[in-house]
């Protein structure tokens, strides 16, 4: 149950205002690369987008490479249908390269892009690993 009392599909408490363990791992994971000058900087829930009215999509990560493009990264264990919907409503109307991030046992992290078709400008981000993310199909 969250502090209102309602309790999230499949029975997963949301932390209000804090992060899950697997956006934690994300966090240190996007603090080395920050300490190794891939990104400039990042914020949890930093961004609020405003999809349609009453409709919001807060993404977990902005993420601002060290040549200053923003990226928005979402991070799930697993995708939702509803989660889904509303990374690509986004990516259809705001400038910013959509990755979604999951947890993999044998990579580490499994990235996928919701975005627009926008060759990256950004000759650092290439050595990361991160620039080939594979687009959606959903």
């Amino acid at each position: 149950m969250n502090k209102w009392g309602a309790t999230r599909a499949r029975g997963v408490p949301k932390v209000v205002g804090g992060m899950n363990k697997t956006e934690t791992a994300y966090a240190e994971h996007l603090k080395l690369r920050e300490r190794r000058g891939q990104i400039a900087w990042f914020v949890f829930e930093g961004l609020k987008l405003r999809l349609a009215d009453n409709t919001f999509y807060t993404p977990d990560f902005a993420v601002m490479l060290a040549c200053g493009e923003l990226e928005v990264h979402e991070v799930k264990g697993f995708w939702e249908d509803d989660a889904r919907v509303k990374i690509k409503v986004a990516a259809a109307q705001y400038p910013f390269r959509f990755i979604g991030v999951q947890k993999d046992k044998v990579a580490g992290w499994k990235f996928e892009a919701f975005t627009r078709e926008a060759p990256h400008r950004c000759r650092d981000h290439e050595s990361t690993g991160e620039d080939d993310v594979p687009a959606s199909d959903s």
